[in-house]
């Protein structure tokens, strides 16, 4: 019996300015995975893959914050995209 390929995993993340830490808005596998990425792409939000990332997010419940241990690599992802979107690219590596 051959090895199925590993469901795909989806985790959207929700930040406000003068809140503590992102917050985990959806989560999902499989076709739930697959809906989730279709909509962020359908409103024009970035999409990232990180499966580590991922993995690790999804051990978060829905609509609480992200835990402390992973607020160096949120917020690294976040400042990346901040200069992506606003043009400021020089020194970027870019995303595949």
């Amino acid at each position: 019996m051959a090895d199925s390929p590993p469901r795909q995993l989806a985790v959207a993340l929700a930040y406000q300015a003068g809140t503590a830490a992102p917050r985990v808005t959806a989560k999902g596998r499989g076709l739930l995975a697959e809906a989730i990425i279709q909509k962020a792409k359908e409103a024009g939000v970035y999409v990232h893959e990180s499966p580590e990332l991922v993995s690790l997010l999804m051990q978060v419940d829905l609509d609480q914050r992200i835990p402390p241990e992973l607020y160096v690599a949120v917020a690294e992802l976040l400042a990346w995209l901040y200069r992506l979107e606003h043009g400021h690219t020089e020194g970027l590596l870019q995303h595949p």
